[in-house]
């Protein structure tokens, strides 16, 4: 295991100092050849049984603070990282043929950034927010177009708030995985891992 800045054989997947500077590099080359939805990830949580659960978000925001998505907080995932706030995520590209995996504490954005955020959603979405209790059993689709023509006529003419119980989710890595496809299965492997949110990062390879 190598620390940064120190002799790293940089055989394969080029070493940068700060691992979101290669994850935006890819996540741009992502945005340049995938079809649909580049910033698509898995997201994984357990349950109170310990039964693991995934499913697919769509990422908002990734820099040095984290990695960002917005749900609601009454959902299964929802209910699931605010009693177990640890979370993994996995980013794959099948256009470019690379893979982001990551893992770290999970916490509530802050309100500011949940009501900043939500005011940038098409009105459509927000009246979604109000109108879908998540995750929750649902009587039949109708049920559910009755709370859209509700909400939808209680703001007709107003701006939408942000429900108290939808917002956003920030995991704070201290692991991320680059993974790049190879012939012959003899793929590329590097990962970074620190101890704490503020320690330095470390780098190792992994056979594949």
């Amino acid at each position: 295991m190598s620390e940064i800045g120190g002799p790293i054989d940089d055989g394969g997947i080029g070493v940068r100092e700060d691992p979101f500077a290669l994850f935006d590099a890819w996540m741009a080359e992502a945005k340049e050849k995938e079809p649909n939805e580049p910033n698509a990830m898995a997201v994984a949580s357990v349950d109170p049984q310990g039964r693991p659960n995934v499913r697919m978000v769509l990422l908002k925001e990734a820099n040095a603070g984290g990695f960002v998505f917005f749900t609601n907080y009454e959902s299964a995932k929802g209910t699931e990282y605010l009693a177990h706030p640890h979370a993994a995520l996995c980013f794959h590209w099948k256009s470019t043929a690379k893979q982001v995996r990551v893992r770290g504490p999970i916490a509530k954005v802050s309100e500011e950034e949940s009501d900043a955020y939500f005011a940038t959603r098409a009105k459509d979405s927000q009246i979604g927010a109000w109108a879908s209790p998540q995750s929750r059993p649902m009587e039949g689709r109708f049920a559910f177009e009755k709370q859209v023509a509700k909400y939808a006529a209680k703001y007709a003419l107003a701006k939408v708030p942000r429900p108290p119980y939808w917002g956003g989710f920030r995991v704070t890595p201290l692991e991320i995985e680059f993974w790049r496809n190879r012939p012959f299965r003899l793929h590329d492997r590097l990962v970074y891992r620190r101890d704490t949110p503020a320690s330095p990062w470390r780098t190792e390879r992994l056979f594949p």
